[in-house]
């Protein structure tokens, strides 16, 4: 499931809020105990991934708040942009104790957003990234796709300073839209942002990336920042308003700062 349909019950947010929350299996992959569920209301039923509070591992650069508080507040920012980049997620109570509920959305396999090529520059439609080490002394250069929503993403991945945007966190759908998730690692008041997506960075931001900022700052100083502070903290939150005032100031998508590794590794 990836979005309502019209008419068909209630919002996938309340489904996730207040729907009874069935643990179906664990997801292994993950670092923090990720659970696999099934959350049903008034008729309806979805899938969704469960992070309860409980399993998390403490981190020393993020000594805060919670994961779970984080991933919410990804949430509630993409949804002030319009953007609907982060799928539905909620704070609620589960069966071990409080935690993030987020929407499962089923990936369109076949969409390609990153590649290993073997050249110098990459192809036209795709931006290059870096060189990556793919063994016995040899290089490959790594690129991402040249696509509208991955931009949109980088945008959003620098006003919330993600310190952890992977290829395993981009999520095509089969009807062309594009969910980014694993958002714990998020609104560090120190800059951490480690991402993929730097094939735009120096370049101007796009007029709607304006517009959109611009509606941030205002959401910030109201509605938006009375929610986030209950899911993150007040200086995550400045932080937060002065990375907004800082690319509206700039007008450029941001370059990597060399005080912090630029790139996940492993990038999926």
């Amino acid at each position: 499931m990836t979005a309502p349909a019209a008419g068909a019950g209630p919002h996938p947010a309340e489904l996730l809020a207040r729907g009874e929350l069935t643990v179906r299996g664990r997801i292994r992959e993950a670092s923090n105990a990720a659970l696999f569920c099934t959350v049903a209301l008034d008729g309806r039923q979805a899938s969704c991934v469960y992070k309860p509070v409980a399993g998390e591992r403490p981190l020393w650069d993020f000594p805060d708040g919670t994961l779970a508080g984080r991933e919410v507040a990804a949430y509630e920012v993409s949804e002030a942009t319009g953007w609907g980049l982060v799928p539905p997620t909620v704070l609620r109570d589960g069966p071990y104790g409080e935690g993030m509920c987020q929407l499962w959305i089923d990936v369109h396999a076949e969409a390609e957003l990153l590649a290993l090529v073997d050249a110098e520059e990459p192809a036209p439609g795709w931006r290059a990234i870096g060189f990556a080490e793919v063994g016995e002394g040899r290089t490959a250069l790594l690129v991402h796709a040249d696509d509208e929503r991955l931009r949109r993403l980088a945008v959003l991945d620098a006003v919330i300073n993600n310190a952890d945007r992977k290829g395993g966190h981009l999520l095509p759908t089969a009807d062309g839209r594009l969910y980014g998730i694993d958002h714990g690692v998020t609104f560090n008041v120190d800059n951490k942002l480690r991402t993929l997506l730097w094939g735009w960075a120096g370049e101007p931001l796009t007029p709607e990336a304006v517009d959109v900022l611009k509606g941030l700052r205002d959401g910030l100083a109201g509605e938006l920042g009375q929610r986030l502070a209950a899911l993150i903290t007040a200086a995550e939150i400045d932080a937060t308003r002065a990375r907004v005032d800082a690319l509206l100031a700039s007008g450029v998508h941001p370059e990597p700062s060399g005080e912090w590794p630029a790139i996940p590794w492993p990038p999926v």
